[in-house]
């Protein structure tokens, strides 16, 4: 319990800035590309992640987490945390979205599926940076 309690600082502050900024970015890109582009809601959906995950990445590396760690590892760590978290979001909100709006039209349901989506990936994205990708800072801040 005190682990968790210990992820609400000034860190979640700071990442709470960092996704409003994507998701200003990502969801013009999502719901653009579904909605205007009329790209399917998989495709829509991974290219908001993959571009908003770059800006991300280096924001909350550098200004979230303050870590310094060089090398390949932190970018692979993050890569694979947003897949994670990108499958568990998606592959919890899209069949969730189906079956609660299951009366409604294909477009609404994808729209507000995207949207839950992007809000299950913000809180295990948040976890998963905090204690996979950048863990070296939190264990150096612990020391």
């Amino acid at each position: 319990m005190k682990k968790l309690l210990n992820l609400i600082d000034i860190k979640l502050l700071k990442f709470i800035l960092v996704g409003a900024l994507n998701t200003l970015i990502g969801s013009a890109i999502m719901f653009g590309l579904y909605n205007l582009a009329h790209c399917s809601y998989w495709g829509s959906s991974a290219a908001n992640y993959i571009i908003t995950s770059v800006i991300s990445y280096f924001l909350n590396k550098y200004f979230t987490f303050q870590d310094h760690e060089r090398g390949f590892k932190p970018a692979l760590r993050f890569a694979i945390n947003v897949a994670v978290c990108f499958v568990l979001a998606y592959g919890i909100a899209e069949p969730l979205c189906r079956w609660l709006l299951s009366s409604a039209s294909e477009k609404l349901r994808d729209n507000v599926s995207m949207l839950v989506g992007m809000c299950l990936f913000s809180g295990f994205n948040y976890i998963g940076q905090r204690l996979f990708t950048f863990k070296n800072t939190e264990e150096k801040s612990e020391s």
